[in-house]
């Protein structure tokens, strides 16, 4: 019988098998404190099959996956055509399904929806977090697109729909579709002020041709973006579809995808415009006060996708204590690491309570008018 040369011990199993909802005490409460009573059962029922779901070992493989095989960029097909396409691991696909399919991109003028999307959010970025990035623009865009009634009418209800249709087709013909954005340029980063993109307006009211570039432009695979770019009454915010609704692609060349030490999953690239066919979103030269409420809508995700992530490492490092012994017993029971654990339960606590009342707060303010900020 041959010897065994190498046996496993004291090593942590993987956590799955868990109700990620559930489990978080802190989570579950600060719901149950913000809910209204009417909506409290129905919003627990949404929250706990998300949870399990999310603490299975599929969706944390999935996860894993979309990380270990980012996306990759197709400007040409084989016979040298120009089509800017970007490919992704179909883990990806399962996890951005599954957060649109959850309703994480539906909350606006739907009782209580910013709260429950808020702890949906929190729960989902648990199993991978850079899917946050297409759903918190989709979910963010509505606002924005509010200051153009027509447009909100014809793109509100694919951004809220909890159909999610990957591929490049015309946004009419989805069920769903998911929004990104592109302000930054290579001269001015944050100074939006400085863009030179153009915006040349067209005979029709409110068409206009862009030319320029955006340094960054979050998202390029999805069906429709909010840009700025300088309009004669000077910034202004456009909307950009990536597909006309004839069918044939606009102008939206995507240079690169960007090299990033975090969001690897999530694909982030560098575009230029060269007569791109855009709908304008507001009055000219209030284009950052246009689109300043996608912008504020996301900063909440910001919060719930970093107090999220606080959780699911306080999660790993409880689990991973408790199971792993060193100096005769479990490393739990150690004074000092309890210690340890104790405060990075109270900062993630902390953390998850702001956020869930910030997301409350929204259910004052945000859902009935135009912004959200």
């Amino acid at each position: 019988m041959a010897a065994t040369t190498h046996t496993v011990t004291n090593q942590v199993p993987p956590l799955v098998g868990y109700d990620v909802f559930n489990a978080d005490r802190a989570l579950a409460e600060g719901v149950e404190r913000h809910s209204a009573p009417a909506l409290l059962d129905e919003t627990r029922a949404e929250l706990t099959a998300l949870g399990r779901t999310a603490g299975s070992a599929a969706a944390q493989e999935w996860g894993a996956q979309a990380n270990e095989f980012p996306p990759k960029l197709r400007t040409h097909d084989r016979y040298g055509n120009r089509i800017d396409e970007v490919d992704f691991h179909p883990a990806w696909h399962q996890v951005l399904g599954q957060a649109v399919s959850a309703g994480l991109t539906d909350a606006w003028g739907r009782p209580g929806g910013h709260l429950r999307r808020a702890a949906g959010f929190f729960v989902w970025t648990q199993v991978e977090a850079g899917n946050g990035c297409p759903v918190s623009m989709t979910h963010a865009a509505v606002p924005a697109l509010r200051a153009e009634p027509d447009l909100a009418a014809e793109w509100e209800p694919r951004l809220t729909s909890h159909r999610y249709e990957p591929g490049l087709r015309p946004a009419a013909r989805k069920a769903g579709a998911l929004f990104g954005m592109g302000m930054t340029e290579k001269q001015g980063g944050s100074d939006v002020r400085a863009n030179t993109t153009g915006a040349r307006p067209l005979d029709t009211e409110g068409e206009y041709l862009l030319t320029g570039h955006k340094w960054f432009c979050s998202a390029p695979m999805c069906d429709g973006f909010l840009v700025l770019a300088q309009a004669p009454g000077g910034l202004t915010c456009f909307l950009v579809p990536r597909v006309l609704d004839d069918g044939t692609r606009n102008v939206f060349l995507i240079q690169r995808l960007k090299d990033k030490l975090g969001n690897r999953s999530n694909a982030s690239g560098e575009v230029e415009f060269d007569g791109t066919w855009a709908r304008r979103v507001g009055e000219e030269g209030r284009g950052v006060r246009t689109i300043i409420e996608m912008v504020a809508a996301t900063r909440l995700d910001c919060v719930l996708g970093s107090a999220a992530l606080m959780r699911q490492s306080v999660a790993q490092a409880v689990h991973h204590a408790t199971y792993r012994e060193a100096f005769g017993g479990a490393l739990i029971d150690k004074p000092l690491m309890r210690n340890v654990l104790a405060d990075l339960a109270l900062e993630s606590e902390a953390a998850t309570t702001l956020a869930l009342r910030l997301a409350s707060a929204y259910d004052v303010i945000g859902s009935g008018g135009g912004g959200g900020g």
